[in-house]
């Protein structure tokens, strides 16, 4: 009986939140039961993370973002702002309440070639601005994976990074304004179409990263750049991480600054290697991936030094030069993170980043932690900016070596911390992280943290399970 009535209680919520959100929008756009089941993950659902909610409402504009904001906001519901659900810190996974999903906002809103700029709704796909900078000669250089799936709004409220960052730096660089909406119901512009902006402080910027915890994003100024005339990656493997580093410190110094600085260590490049691109070629050791880019002279003359400072100690070189080559490799390494997905059926993986000068202990440190909890373990990454993907893998059926894979990432925070790091690079704190900000910063810094929270959503009812200290 008790169950039953807790169950018929539950329909009546979901019934009575749904039937106030259809006076907002069409109710064809507010989804409850089994509708709801795609809504309810993100890419950390392969570590059997899956939230709960209670109704999916997709409003059309940002007057009806508004409007689901003041609704929640008088009575006190909570709200989980969600993009394309490609993350992979569980900043998308809802703890009940409603998911205002975001990917009706699909409007360029303007754009111009001529100035280099664009404004698009939050549900635009990263892939789609990538194409419309390409189609008109341009270049957006913010890349993080799952382009055709991941949206814009997404890339901004988790500060997405990438290959490219090294040279060109993650989402915040390439963001001049904002549209927010925030608690009670406001609809916030925050710096717009100029290229420099000091007046007042950079709320701006708050936003990008927070994580739909203090406003939902509902559109984006956006910067871009003429594209470069050509790209050549240099691929290099090295006996070791070591050597591979004093390999990667040589790149930096050689001439022109690479787009891309990346790496993956021993372990990684085995499991990858099988799908290498170069014909008959199974490379092995440590890879150092590194590209240039520019006009067809300037970056002809860089990938030549480029060449030169990575072929020292190396033990393999590969530099395609065509077209279609460079695409087939850049594919080949985008499907890495897929392969060693795939190598035991189960992974998890966290996103730290440290100084320089400290990866390879990090690199070796994920490896000591893996080999303590009887794990295999590898990571590779964007190196240039000292951003590890530590990766430890176990069986899909194996309960005790996931919950061991759960208990390494902990130490692996300590880790980070302990060479002067943070416990995330890119992928945000999301549900995964909340709670672990405290392993790195001071109280008074955490209670700064809190206390803009607060400031900005009072009831805290915007995506409570994300970004706790």
């Amino acid at each position: 009986m008790a169950a039953g009535l807790t169950n018929d209680r539950k329909v009546m919520k979901m019934s009575t939140l749904a039937e106030a959100l259809s006076k907002i929008t069409d109710p064809s756009r507010v989804l409850t039961g089994r509708a709801i089941r795609p809504y309810l993950a993100d890419s950390t659902e392969q570590r059997g993370l899956i939230g709960v909610a209670d109704v999916v409402v997709l409003p059309n504009d940002v007057s009806e973002v508004k409007e689901v904001v003041i609704w929640a906001s008088q009575k006190r519901v909570s709200l989980t702002p969600r993009g394309g659900g490609t993350g992979y810190s569980g900043g998308a996974v809802p703890v009940g309440g409603v998911v205002v999903s975001l990917e009706r906002l699909d409007r360029v809103r303007s754009f111009d070639p001529l100035l280099w700029r664009i404004e698009v709704e939050a549900g635009v796909t990263t892939a789609r601005v990538q194409r419309l900078a390409r189609e008109n000669g341009l270049y957006y250089p913010p890349d993080p994976g799952a382009a055709e799936q991941s949206h814009i709004g997404g890339n901004i409220a988790t500060n997405a990074g990438g290959p490219h960052s090294f040279k060109y730096g993650v989402t915040r660089q390439w963001v001049t304004g904002l549209e927010v909406v925030v608690p009670p119901g406001e609809i916030l512009r925050l710096g717009g179409s100029v290229r420099k902006d000091v007046a007042g402080y950079d709320l701006c910027s708050l936003f990008v990263g927070s994580e739909g915890t203090l406003g939902i994003i509902t559109s984006a100024w956006l910067r871009l750049l003429p594209a470069p005339e050509m790209t050549y990656p240099v691929a290099a493997t090295y006996r070791n991480a070591r050597d591979g580093f004093a390999a990667l410190q040589s790149a930096m110094v050689a001439g022109d600054v690479p787009g891309v600085l990346d790496y993956l260590d021993a372990a990684t490049l085995r499991i990858a290697a099988p799908s290498f691109p170069e014909p008959g070629t199974v490379p092995s050791g440590f890879m150092v991936l590194a590209e240039v880019d520019g006009a067809a002279e300037t970056a002809g003359r860089a990938r030549t030094q480029l060449m030169d400072a990575m072929g020292e100690g190396a033990t393999f070189i590969h530099a395609p030069v065509s077209g279609r080559d460079v695409s087939a490799f850049w594919r080949w390494r985008s499907g890495v993170p897929i392969a060693v997905d795939g190598y035991l059926g189960g992974k998890v993986s966290e996103d730290i980043a440290v100084p320089l000068d400290r990866l390879v202990e990090a690199i070796d440190g994920t490896l000591e932690i893996g080999q303590r909890h009887g794990l295999e373990a590898c990571s590779w990454g964007h190196a240039g900016d000292g951003n590890l993907h530590s990766s430890f893998l176990f069986s899909r059926d194996d309960a005790v070596a996931a919950a061991a894979a759960q208990a390494s990432v902990i130490d692996l925070f300590d880790l980070a911390v302990e060479l002067g790091g943070t416990i995330s690079g890119e992928h945000g704190l999301g549900s995964v992280k909340s709670g672990h900000l405290r392993r790195m910063w001071s109280s008074a810094a955490v209670r700064r943290h809190e206390d803009i929270k607060r400031l900005f959503d009072p009831e805290a009812i915007l995506n409570p399970g994300t970004k706790r200290a």
